[in-house]
Protein backbone atom coordinates (compact mmCIF):
# COMPACT_ATOMS: atom_id res chain seq x y z
CA UNK A 1 0.00 0.00 0.00
CA UNK A 2 1.11 3.41 -0.91
CA UNK A 3 0.45 7.11 0.88
CA UNK A 4 -0.66 9.02 -2.06
CA UNK A 5 -1.02 12.13 0.06
CA UNK A 6 -1.21 12.66 3.91
CA UNK A 7 -2.26 16.09 5.48
CA UNK A 8 -1.93 16.07 9.75
CA UNK A 9 -3.07 18.68 12.39
CA UNK A 10 -4.06 18.66 15.52
CA UNK A 11 -7.21 19.90 17.04
CA UNK A 12 -8.50 20.51 20.96
CA UNK A 13 -6.49 18.56 21.76
CA UNK A 14 -6.83 15.73 19.08
CA UNK A 15 -5.05 14.81 16.39
CA UNK A 16 -6.08 14.23 12.45
CA UNK A 17 -4.74 12.58 9.63
CA UNK A 18 -5.69 12.88 6.07
CA UNK A 19 -4.70 10.02 4.20
CA UNK A 20 -4.89 8.88 0.34
CA UNK A 21 -4.07 5.12 -0.61
CA UNK A 22 -3.75 3.46 -3.21
CA UNK A 23 -5.20 0.48 -1.84
CA UNK A 24 -8.24 1.28 0.38
CA UNK A 25 -8.56 -2.41 1.82
CA UNK A 26 -5.16 -2.83 2.89
CA UNK A 27 -5.00 0.50 4.49
CA UNK A 28 -8.40 -0.43 6.43
CA UNK A 29 -6.95 -4.04 7.94
CA UNK A 30 -3.49 -1.80 8.87
CA UNK A 31 -5.96 0.68 10.93
CA UNK A 32 -8.46 -1.99 11.86
CA UNK A 33 -5.18 -4.06 13.84
CA UNK A 34 -3.65 -0.91 15.34
CA UNK A 35 -7.17 -0.37 17.08
CA UNK A 36 -7.46 3.29 15.61
CA UNK A 37 -10.65 5.10 15.20
CA UNK A 38 -10.94 6.09 11.37
CA UNK A 39 -14.15 7.16 8.91
CA UNK A 40 -13.46 7.23 5.06
CA UNK A 41 -14.50 10.22 3.12
CA UNK A 42 -14.68 10.85 -0.55
CA UNK A 43 -12.46 13.71 -1.93
CA UNK A 44 -12.25 15.44 -5.46
CA UNK A 45 -9.05 15.06 -7.06
CA UNK A 46 -7.54 16.81 -9.59
CA UNK A 47 -4.21 17.15 -11.38
CA UNK A 48 -2.72 21.21 -12.74
CA UNK A 49 -0.79 22.11 -14.71
CA UNK A 50 2.92 23.86 -13.29
CA UNK A 51 1.57 27.56 -13.74
CA UNK A 52 0.92 30.41 -12.12
CA UNK A 53 -2.46 31.14 -10.73
CA UNK A 54 -3.87 27.70 -11.58
CA UNK A 55 -4.97 26.60 -7.95
CA UNK A 56 -6.25 29.94 -7.82
CA UNK A 57 -8.44 29.12 -10.83
CA UNK A 58 -9.95 26.08 -9.76
CA UNK A 59 -10.38 27.53 -6.43
CA UNK A 60 -12.47 30.54 -7.89
CA UNK A 61 -14.43 27.64 -9.72
CA UNK A 62 -15.78 26.06 -6.72
CA UNK A 63 -16.84 29.37 -5.57
CA UNK A 64 -19.07 30.17 -8.31
CA UNK A 65 -20.60 26.64 -8.32
CA UNK A 66 -21.33 27.29 -4.83
CA UNK A 67 -18.95 24.65 -3.63
CA UNK A 68 -17.13 25.55 -0.36
CA UNK A 69 -14.05 23.49 0.21
CA UNK A 70 -13.73 22.62 3.77
CA UNK A 71 -10.11 21.65 3.37
CA UNK A 72 -7.27 21.15 0.53
CA UNK A 73 -4.10 18.83 0.53
CA UNK A 74 -1.25 18.00 -2.31
CA UNK A 75 0.02 14.27 -3.00
CA UNK A 76 1.30 12.48 -5.70
CA UNK A 77 -0.01 10.63 -8.32
CA UNK A 78 1.12 6.93 -8.28
CA UNK A 79 2.24 6.28 -11.39
CA UNK A 80 3.63 9.43 -12.56
CA UNK A 81 4.98 10.86 -9.96
CA UNK A 82 2.45 14.24 -11.07
CA UNK A 83 1.57 16.40 -8.44
CA UNK A 84 -2.10 16.16 -7.37
CA UNK A 85 -4.44 18.24 -5.32
CA UNK A 86 -7.42 17.02 -3.10
CA UNK A 87 -9.99 19.03 -2.06
CA UNK A 88 -12.38 18.25 0.52
CA UNK A 89 -16.04 19.37 -0.45
CA UNK A 90 -19.44 18.75 0.29
CA UNK A 91 -20.70 17.61 -3.20
CA UNK A 92 -17.45 15.63 -4.50
CA UNK A 93 -19.01 14.45 -7.42
CA UNK A 94 -20.27 17.67 -8.75
CA UNK A 95 -16.42 19.31 -7.58
CA UNK A 96 -15.12 16.73 -9.33
CA UNK A 97 -16.58 16.71 -12.78
CA UNK A 98 -16.10 20.78 -12.50
CA UNK A 99 -12.65 20.29 -11.46
CA UNK A 100 -11.63 18.38 -14.82
CA UNK A 101 -13.47 20.17 -17.16
CA UNK A 102 -12.14 22.93 -15.56
CA UNK A 103 -8.47 21.58 -16.34
CA UNK A 104 -10.10 20.04 -19.47
CA UNK A 105 -10.31 23.19 -20.97
CA UNK A 106 -7.67 24.91 -19.70
CA UNK A 107 -5.34 22.19 -21.48
CA UNK A 108 -6.92 23.41 -24.88
CA UNK A 109 -6.06 26.74 -24.68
Amino acid sequence: MNIVAFQASTAERRSQVHLVVDNLAAAKTVLDAERLTYTENDVAQVALPNRSGELARVAAKLGEANININYAYAGIEPNTNAPLLFFGVAEVGRAAQLLDQTVSAAAGR
